[in-house]
């Protein structure tokens, strides 16, 4: 296959991680839907398989937070992500470096910082105590009739 497709060679994730083209694993197989004549003969099905802490390159703290974000998805250290949506294989090549290179990103991004407790205004309180006593009048002036 060329260098100049879009489906082989390096993959790019963010900043200066990029993932050589060596550790990525294809896997084709037939896909479901539809595909007309050629659905039964074209494996247009794409798994993409990588062991995300084997990329060299990688800091220790990177390689905790994948362990961290994606331990549930790895199976055996390999995480695998599977395109079948398009009909041509090239196309679901694409698409699953696109997932793959999406979800190493979200899992490589460092932690949002620590959220600061603020406290309510004292207006903002009286505001929403008056509101509770407005409703609570409401519902006590529906009871019985006299």
């Amino acid at each position: 296959m060329p260098a100049s497709d879009d489906a082989s060679g390096d993959l790019p994730v963010a900043g200066s991680v990029v993932v050589p083209a060596g550790e990525l694993r294809w896997r084709f197989s037939r896909s479901s839907g539809p595909g007309g004549q050629g659905v039964n003969t074209a494996d247009s099905r794409v798994e993409l398989s990588l062991a995300p802490l084997e990329v060299p390159g990688l800091t220790d703290a990177q390689r905790a937070r994948l362990t961290e974000r994606l331990g549930g998805r790895l199976v055996d250290g390999v995480l695998t992500v599977v395109a079948s949506e398009h009909r041509q294989q090239l196309r679901n090549r694409q698409a699953a470096r696109e997932r793959l290179a999406a979800v190493l990103r979200a899992a490589l991004a460092p932690p949002p910082p620590a959220r600061r407790r603020t406290k309510p205004t004292r207006g903002s309180q009286e505001r929403r105590i008056q509101a509770k006593k407005q409703r609570g009048e409401l519902k006590r002036r529906r009871g019985s009739w006299d």
